[in-house]
């Protein structure tokens, strides 16, 4: 018998987001593509037009590939390439636009993680209770709070 079918399927993660670009971002891959194509149109109509396919194909690509992920899955919070196990996390706290300026202004440890995204107005805040970490706490974008803090109390 197949070892593959005897391993239960992993259950769905509690929590998942990928922190895309604002539509700004977007709209700059397009513009570049735009002003690579007004380029290289002096040279030949062709290669303007595979310029600037080649320069969206990669803007695109790029805006995907470094798009970081939240997710609370396998016992782990993920946050771009960080993890962490969910038992060594405590008190998550939904954060608001003021309060996500206020713990990145003033009130920001140095020696926390964060996963930021400028455009995501939103965050949680969760503390790092492993006495082994000298991190205190980790503040990490989310377009939905409410729903990451859920998942981590589960």
């Amino acid at each position: 018998m197949d070892d593959a079918r005897l391993t239960p399927p992993e259950p769905p993660p509690a929590f998942r987001e990928v922190l895309w670009p604002a539509p700004l971002g977007w709209a700059l891959v397009g513009t570049v593509a735009l002003m690579a194509w007004l380029a290289l149109a002096v040279l030949d109509p062709r290669i303007a037009i595979g310029g600037a396919v080649a320069v969206l194909v990669v803007g695109v690509v790029l805006l995907v590939r470094t798009s970081p992920r939240v997710e609370v899955a396998g016992g782990e919070l993920r946050a771009g390439q960080a993890h962490i196990p969910v038992q060594l996390l405590a008190q998550p706290q939904a954060l608001d636009a003021q309060r996500t300026r206020t713990e990145l202004g003033p009130r920001l440890d140095a020696r926390a993680h964060v996963c930021l995204r400028g455009w995501i107005p939103t965050a949680v805040r969760v503390e790092v209770v492993d006495p082994e970490d000298p991190t205190p706490y980790w503040l990490v974008s989310t377009r939905r709070p409410d729903d990451l803090v859920r998942a981590l109390a589960s």
